[in-house]
């Protein structure tokens, strides 16, 4: 059997409710609405992490966060420049499955893995890079709060210049940000054209929506929804062109494109939305981990299907691996599952995946079965709540104390990944955990230079994810 090609989408802190699939009115997705009813759409789909790094090396290995030394990094909950942690060389990646079965394989846009040489993409398994290697805000901004004299905001107002990189090399210092969406697309038309005898992986990490906001002007101009609504305008134009690609290329049957974000919305940031969830990015409610997954591959997967069981941006790796022929390594442990049962049946039958556990850095916060969720931590405080998410997806109606057998056969199961993965406020280490990468004497790709001729010296948004 031919090999299929790749395209995976991943957006920035676009939320559950910000496309027309998923409930919006305000905001303009035709390509992904006709995405969706070309495809299937899930319903209850997962990142691993409520935030960028973690959820992004979940999403590459198929493992939870704090098996990979990504629940946390030195005390931030993602990496920023010039840290010296990152993505494990020896952990594997798709791309690295992918590269082993023939595939030419790119990423374009975010990374958030690990800025040094030693982390970046082409150490894990992917020919070729092109983007930002972390959020489009971590670049140098207008100070719009100079009376702020804490220790983030000196870091703030000296963070060296965001590099655009390409491979390993940074080519532009400050690019401009309304310019980069296109750009992008330029780069991923280039791979598919240069590849069009196939297989290739293309890995397209979006920097929308994360702040700042910046689109072209006749995006905002049309959008009714400011910004953000441009925002997710673009990637929805950004979509359109690479489906267009496909089909004009004739591999639209030879494709399977995937489509989703690495966490919930913000909720504050000028427009997003989760829909009926609760919480936002950043959060183990609902709203910071459920997020939208189109997957889209004609005359394979049946056209205008809905899938409402369990699954996960880590079941990616595993599926995608089978689907390719790639082999897993047995030497390690894997948390994701194979989907393709989901993804190719008409008679959609029980996920594979039984569970799926809620970290927030290296604390156990919840754990879901097929349709119970429990929650025994938020913020640093212990509760106890427990929703049916089948009946209440708004997690509006805590029935603790009505299902002690639920809570039981629950809390078991979070005992259990305690046990593999660890529990900072149980005071609990994982048995079976692994070490993020670390180099000794890091720094920053880009340093500031009052004589460099930047394009923006500044943005002049003061927004920050």
């Amino acid at each position: 059997m031919k090999k299929p090609n790749i395209v995976l989408i991943n957006c920035d802190d676009l939320g559950y409710g910000d496309l027309g699939s998923y409930g919006s009115t305000i905001n303009k997705t035709p390509a992904l609405d006709r995405m969706a009813e070309e495809g299937l759409r899930f319903t209850d789909f997962y990142v691993a992490s409520p935030v960028c790094s973690p959820s992004r090396g979940a999403l590459m290995t198929g493992c939870y966060p704090p098996r990979i030394g990504f629940g946390s990094f030195d005390g931030y909950r993602v990496l920023f420049p010039g840290q010296g942690i990152g993505l494990n060389t020896d952990e594997r990646t798709i791309a690295s499955a992918m590269k082993d079965v023939g595939y030419a394989t790119k990423i374009i846009g975010k990374w958030h893995c690990g800025d040094q040489k030693e982390f970046l993409p082409t150490r894990h398994g992917f020919d070729g890079y092109f983007g930002i290697p972390f959020s489009n805000d971590m670049g140098r901004q207008v100070d719009n709060n100079p009376s702020d004299d804490s220790a983030q905001a000196h870091a703030r107002r000296n963070r060296p210049p965001l590099p655009l990189v390409r491979d390993d090399e940074v080519i532009q210092e400050q690019p401009d940000l309304r310019a980069l969406t296109e750009r992008y697309v330029e780069d991923a038309v280039s791979f598919i054209r240069d590849n069009s005898d196939g297989p290739f992986f293309l890995y397209f990490a979006h920097m929308y929506v994360h702040l700042p906001l910046y689109a072209p002007d006749g995006l905002v101009n049309a959008s009714q929804n400011g910004d953000y609504g441009a925002c997710v305008a673009g990637i929805d134009w950004a979509t359109d062109v690479i489906l267009s690609e496909l089909k004009r290329l004739g591999l639209d049957d030879d494709t399977l494109v995937i489509f989703t974000s690495d966490n919930g919305s913000r909720l504050d940031n000028q427009g997003g939305s989760n829909g009926a969830l609760r919480g936002k990015k950043g959060t183990t409610w609902e709203g910071g981990q459920r997020v939208p997954c189109l997957m889209r591959w004609p005359g394979k997967i049946p056209a205008g299907q809905v899938r409402n069981q369990l699954t996960t941006t880590m079941d990616l790796y595993p599926t995608l691996a089978a689907l390719v022929g790639a082999e897993i390594s047995t030497d390690r442990t894997i948390d994701g599952v194979n989907i393709s049962s989901l993804m190719f049946d008409d008679d959609s039958g029980a996920s594979p995946r039984g569970d799926f556990a809620y970290y927030d850095e290296n604390t156990l916060e919840a754990v879901r079965d097929s349709k119970w969720k429990l929650h025994v931590r938020k913020g640093g405080e212990e509760i106890a709540e427990l929703y049916d998410l089948e009946s209440d997806i708004g997690e509006t109606n805590n029935v603790y104390d009505s299902h002690p057998e639920v809570v039981a056969a629950l809390s078991s199961k979070m005992d259990g990944f305690r046990a593999e993965l660890g529990d900072e406020a149980t005071g609990v280490v994982g048995s079976n955990i692994r070490p993020a990468g670390r180099i000794d004497n890091p720094d920053t790709l880009t340093h500031y230079d009052r004589e460099h001729p930047y394009i923006y010296a500044e943005y002049d948004k003061g927004d920050r994810g």
